[in-house]
């Protein structure tokens, strides 16, 4: 019996861990390859809006804005400036933005608020020799602190490191979360590419956990994307919102450059934002520029729980950890527009009469009398969510150290935190 059992362990047991290991070396893909619709979904353009052209914002120069994010309580937009204090200090914007089912209005910018330093004061630009100048990203709004996070991509000329800063609505700092070292500032071709880091945000569904994505691969982990070959992964990460550690992280591939430049210049595709429709289900914005050619915009739908948890691995190779799979929602090529932007924030905005989601899009003008400041609206169909998984801070008793360290069996998907059964009477 002894050892038919053991056959039987044995025939189980081997296969699957076979499996498990052939699906965790699996080799990513290099070419352009024909893209994966996603089942389910359906995004149906409302309407655009377009601001003028450096228009007077408050006694400020609005424009290059890089984030966008929705408070439903107060239904008003967060609308951040990749402005590195250069016209003007460190800022984000409040707006109204009214959308119905048939037309998105223009949007009203109702305040300025200037970003802090840890001391107060306000961030200073290279006209007056800073040294901690900012490079924002990314904006979201915590529902149950009622603060906002920001993203810096840092910079690497001048040993600046990414960041996630978190501050109170009037502007004022509250806290940064770790930088991991490997997304820290290193001279040479190696860690982060300048321009390149933390160009995206998202909070999961329950508030607890912080996706923060990288807009391209460490040169560690892989080459840029070029018309005839996707790039290396960018890694995403997921934080605990409230301890700021790091717990998970993803490799995602991004597209090769999908437009062949048609005038002389340097052309690129990256990731420039992020969203989570649920805890699991994540929207990824890629967005490329060809000179001659202009501007290219997809979105895809990825599952967080898919691919390698590649969070303790130094370099990515082909080979040694499985991409996230993706699956195209809409290719902004397809909507027939008279321009396409350099577009960088996405939001879901309030929920339509019919029950569906609105989907926000706004584009990084970069200050620059060619390019525009476009909103783009749509709704958003989508298949029913899965059950949520709640990340949070483990027992006392948990037997390994959760932040960080790996228990020695396979992890395809995250797993829940394990609970002791409630004593009986």
């Amino acid at each position: 019996m002894k050892f038919l059992f053991s056959r039987l362990v044995a025939s189980l047991f081997v296969p699957v861990v076979a499996a498990l290991l052939v699906a965790g070396c699996a080799v990513a893909p290099t070419t352009p390859g024909a893209p994966v619709p996603a089942s389910g979904y359906t995004l149906r353009l409302i309407g655009e809006a377009v601001l003028p052209h450096r228009m007077n914002a408050h006694g400020t120069v609005l424009g290059g804005i890089s984030g966008i994010d929705y408070d439903a309580a107060r239904d008003q937009y967060y609308l951040l400036s990749d402005d590195r204090s250069d016209f003007n200090a460190a800022r984000f914007y409040t707006a109204k933005i009214a959308i119905t089912d048939t037309e998105l209005k223009q949007p009203e910018i109702t305040s300025v608020v200037t970003l802090k330093r840890p001391d107060g004061t306000p961030f200073g630009g290279k006209a007056n020799g800073a040294k901690d100048i900012p490079d924002p990203e990314s904006i979201r709004y915590r529902v149950d602190t009622d603060t906002l996070l920001w993203t810096s991509e840092g910079d690497k000329k001048l040993g600046i490191d990414p960041s996630v800063r978190e501050v109170k609505l009037d502007g004022t700092f509250i806290r940064e979360l770790p930088t991991l070292p490997m997304f820290k500032m290193q001279a040479g071709d190696s860690g982060p590419r300048d321009n390149l880091t933390f160009e995206g945000m998202s909070l999961t569904a329950d508030g607890k956990g912080i996706w923060v994505s990288m807009e391209a691969a460490r040169f560690e982990d892989g080459i840029e994307p070029t018309v005839d070959q996707m790039g290396g992964p960018a890694r995403f990460t997921l934080y605990h919102a409230n301890s700021g550690n790091a717990i998970a992280q993803i490799a995602y591939l991004p597209d090769a450059i999908p437009l062949r430049p048609t005038a002389p210049g340097e052309a690129d595709n990256g990731v420039p934002e992020i969203l989570m429709i649920d805890q699991f289900r994540m929207l990824v914005l890629e967005r490329s520029y060809s000179p001659g050619a202009g501007n290219s915009l997809r979105v895809y739908v990825i599952d967080t729980r898919d691919g390698t948890d590649v969070l303790n691995v130094p370099a990515l190779k082909p080979g040694g950890y499985t991409p996230v799979t993706k699956r195209l929602l809409i290719n902004f090529d397809s909507l027939g527009l008279k321009k396409l932007d350099n577009t960088e924030g996405m939001t879901f905005g309030p929920r339509l009469p019919n029950g569906n989601r609105t989907l926000i899009f706004v584009s990084d003008d970069n200050f620059r009398a060619s390019q525009i400041t476009q909103f783009l609206a749509f709704e958003l169909t989508e298949p029913r969510s899965p059950a949520a998984y709640v990340i949070e801070q483990p027992p006392l008793w948990w037997p390994y150290p959760y932040y960080g360290v790996r228990p020695w069996f396979p992890r395809p998907r995250p797993m829940p935190i394990p609970r002791p059964m409630p004593k009986s009477n």
